[in-house]
């Protein structure tokens, strides 16, 4: 147990940690690096790995039968155009804003959504009860959070003297949330709904830590035809593709390396924690894994500066945001933990 939520953690802290590189490259726009570190992400890396620890991969597929795969691969294109918003919100609010109001809003969306379409019974119980209560606290954390954010843009807009990036288009960047929060849960369906090709992989002789690897490379290749096919659109639209062989970059690809890295494998980190967690792993460390990518998004936004030139006040506000979605991570694994002991 305490080695699956090691590994539920560092997933968590992976999935904050590979955005920071659309933070960091300003010479680069949004699609030279998304474009980039999309590619290595999925599809340099999910596919080798599948190929490795995944026996007789091609026939694993056709064990599993079409609607696994194209259920994955269809979950992958929803989580590809959440991604597409989820980079635009990070670069406009900032990692510390943008991953409390994203994560909780995934979390809505990603671990009762599921579970209410599988298994419906379960929200007349105990745990149900302490779900509805964990997602109205979220959505009051959620809010709390979006009233700093825009106290935050009004506070930076009055002190043009401030050197913290300002946030530009803050209704716009709310709209953009709620986009990327829905369709980015697609993430967590797949583990729930792909399992039988999980199921394939094992009795073919992939370990329990590599058989959702089988899983996961569909719905990569799916979200890269999104998030690469439109990042390449951008780049030939707006001619910045030459940006990337601009002279003083080796720096910018060795951060699109570690965004393409970190990107797969915090699902893959997830996808070992919730294996060893039994049936219904994926509703309980869902909260956990996201716990610890709002904590580390905080943790990065903080150290980088983006609150400066903000008023104690502000910054009291988004404290309390993130308290509350704290608490509604706790209720909700509560909630989840009731649902696997019922």
């Amino acid at each position: 147990m305490i080695t699956a939520f090691a590994y539920v953690l560092l997933g968590g802290v992976l999935a904050a940690l590979f955005l920071v590189p659309t933070t960091t490259t300003p010479r680069w726009q949004w699609e030279n690096i998304w474009g980039l570190g999309s590619l290595i992400a999925l599809i340099v890396v999910p596919w080798p790995l599948a190929w490795a620890t995944v026996p007789n991969l091609a026939e694993v597929y056709h064990n599993a039968g079409f609607w696994p795969v194209a259920l994955a691969f269809c979950f992958g294109l929803g989580w590809g155009l959440g991604g597409i918003f989820w980079g635009q919100a990070i670069v406009m609010l900032g990692m510390g804003l943008g991953m409390s109001i994203l994560v909780g809003l995934v979390n809505i969306f990603g671990s009762p959504v599921p579970l209410a379409i599988k298994e419906p019974s379960k929200f007349f119980s105990f745990g149900g009860m302490l779900l509805l209560a964990a997602m109205a606290i979220m959505m009051l954390g959620v809010a709390v959070c979006a009233v700093a954010g825009k106290s935050r843009e009004l506070e930076l807009t009055r002190n043009p003297a401030s050197q913290t990036a300002k946030p530009k288009y803050f209704a716009r960047a709310m709209i953009f949330c709620l986009l990327a929060g829905s369709l980015s849960a697609m993430n967590n369906f797949g583990p729930i709904f792909g399992s039988p090709i999980a199921d394939a992989a094992e009795a073919a002789g992939a370990s329990d830590l590599g058989k959702l690897n089988a899983m996961w490379a569909p719905l990569f290749t799916a979200n890269y035809l999104v998030n690469g096919g439109y990042a390449i659109f951008l780049m030939f639209r707006r001619r910045t593709w030459p940006l990337l062989l601009r002279g003083g970059s080796w720096g910018y690809w060795l951060q699109a390396a570690f965004m393409g890295i970190a990107w797969p494998m915090c699902l893959v980190v997830y996808g070992m924690g919730i294996n060893r967690l039994g049936a219904y792993g994926a509703y309980t460390a869902y909260p956990v894994f996201l716990g610890a990518s709002i904590m580390t998004g905080n943790a990065v936004g903080a150290i980088r500066g983006e609150w400066g030139g903000t008023s104690p006040k502000t910054r009291v506000i988004m404290l309390t945001g993130f308290a509350i979605l704290v608490l509604s991570f706790v209720v909700l694994a509560l909630a989840n933990q009731h649902f696997g002991n019922s």
